[in-house]
């Protein structure tokens, strides 16, 4: 049917004039299929404009800089815009790694600016909750000024003024273990000022016999103010224990006294004193280079052995003094160490070692006791925990503690002047109760107070002051 159609055409094509002839071809085209082709001259027209024109060059140009473009990108001709694309191509990336690594940082540092507002947001509010706890606590009744009443004729003492006892308001306070209150270092809870003002004529009355005890285990009346023995040299004497064997073994005597300056990242030197004049002029005589790194103010000495804690770690050392070795090592189970459950001066106070009339002591805390304090008596040979008592005060309330007689006695403050003992806890007892003994930082930053046995004195490191405090205890009460 093309065929005729084709014909067809071809003769009107032809009508008009009877010489021109039509050609006619056949072959396959490029894909193989026949093909039939006429060739017709133009009756008019003796030959065919020029095709193209300048449009055409333009574009058969821009085609040909394609096509060696092209061949540039797929052939490898380097030399060209392709080459030099490569060649730039690592510090290309190199920058984007670059560029990409300090993205990361840079989020690193937002999260933990952001963790660390989260962390100041919390202590906000928790402070602002104290603030509003305090301002709706009622403040305590200001004791009037009144002339004294007449002095009583029956017992030669004056009553004082309004007839009742001027520390009848101490008395009278929750005596509840663990209570929060008799944690803290606060005037007012003693009454105010003026009540230390009040004035009555008194007679001097000698005190029953038995009613204090130097020699027992009564429970402690006073401390003394403190006396200063010596002051640390350098700044690796800012903290510090000193201490005293109560129970000296050759060739130490009695009157040696110890020191460990723990300021430092290798705290490991023992200095040995002859006694406390060669303390106070500082020359020591002996110094010994502990084979365990010490951690914090806790150590302590018995029987010729010191114990102490090794650093950052709950493990405890007995160091033979005699063989300058380590005669034992224990962990002290589940206790917390390096900053977990220290005092409230801090300083990795976690486990703190003292010794009194009935042995060697551990005061701490355990994840499981939730902070409060926990007393264990040591085996001083084995290290081993022989028995423990948990109590409702928490550690990091107090300033420092020490054991009298099994008594554990809390310190209220480490930095004011004028502070008090304001907890003991009795562990033949199993109970604990508030107390105001009146305890004086003399420098303004205690960080270790223990009972020296030895001498029946508490031992303080006072900000670089070594210094100690006459007690008195009272009569021990019979069973």
């Amino acid at each position: 049917m093309f065929l005729l159609l084709s014909l067809c055409m071809c003769g009107l094509l032809l009508q008009g004039d009877a010489q021109d002839r039509a050609a006619l071809w056949r072959g396959n085209d490029r894909s193989g299929r026949c093909q039939y082709t006429f060739t017709v001259p133009s009756p008019v027209e003796a030959s065919c404009p020029q095709t193209g024109g300048p449009e055409v060059e333009g574009l058969k140009a821009r085609l040909s800089l394609l096509e060696v473009l092209v061949s540039r990108l797929t052939g490898g001709d380097t030399g060209g815009p392709q080459g030099a694309g490569a060649a730039a191509r690592p510090g290309l990336q190199e920058a984007l790694d670059r560029a990409t690594g300090e993205r990361n940082l840079l989020r690193g540092e937002k999260e933990r600016l952001e963790q660390e507002l989260q962390g100041l947001q919390r202590r906000m509010e928790e402070m602002r909750r104290e603030t509003e706890r305090l301002r709706s606590r009622p403040c305590p009744p200001q004791t009037p000024m009144v002339p004294p009443s007449p002095p009583l004729q029956d017992s030669g003492l004056t009553r004082p003024a309004g007839g009742s006892n001027p520390m009848s308001h101490l008395m009278t306070r929750p005596n509840r273990q663990g209570d929060s209150s008799s944690l803290r270092d606060s005037a007012w809870e003693y009454g105010h000022l003026g009540f230390q003002e009040l004035k009555a004529e008194v007679t001097e009355v000698p005190a029953p016999r038995g009613s204090e005890d130097n020699t027992g285990c009564g429970e402690l009346v006073s401390v003394a103010e403190p006396v200063t023995h010596r002051k640390a040299d350098n700044i690796a004497g800012k903290y510090g224990v000193w201490m005293q064997d109560p129970e000296a073994v050759s060739p130490y005597g009695p009157e040696m006294v110890w020191r460990i300056d723990t300021i430092g990242s290798d705290v490991r030197q023992l200095f040995g004193y002859d006694d406390m004049e060669q303390l106070s002029k500082g020359f020591p005589s002996k110094v010994l280079m502990l084979p365990e790194l010490v951690e914090s103010t806790g150590a302590t000495l018995y029987r010729g052995s010191l114990y102490y804690q090794r650093r950052r770690s709950r493990s405890l050392i007995r160091f033979d003094l005699a063989s300058e070795s380590t005669a034992a090592r224990r962990d002290l189970p589940h206790a917390g160490f390096h900053g977990q459950f220290p005092y409230s001066w801090g300083g990795y106070t976690d486990i703190d070692l003292s010794v009194d009339e009935q042995g060697l002591w551990a005061v701490y805390s355990t994840s499981k006791a939730k902070g409060a304090i926990v007393i264990s008596q040591l085996d001083p040979h084995s290290l081993d925990v022989k028995r423990s008592w948990e109590t409702n005060i928490r550690k990091n309330s107090v300033a420092n503690t020490f054991i009298i007689c099994g008594k554990l006695y809390t310190v209220a403050s480490y930095t004011a002047p004028d502070t008090f003992i304001n907890y003991v806890y009795d562990t033949k007892t199993s109970q604990g109760k508030p107390m105001a003994v009146p305890f004086r930082n003399k420098y303004r930053y205690n960080s270790m107070i223990d009972y020296n046995l030895a001498q029946r004195k508490l031992f303080a490191w006072d900000n670089f002051h070594m210094v100690s405090y006459d007690l008195r205890l009272g009569r021990q009460q019979a069973n």
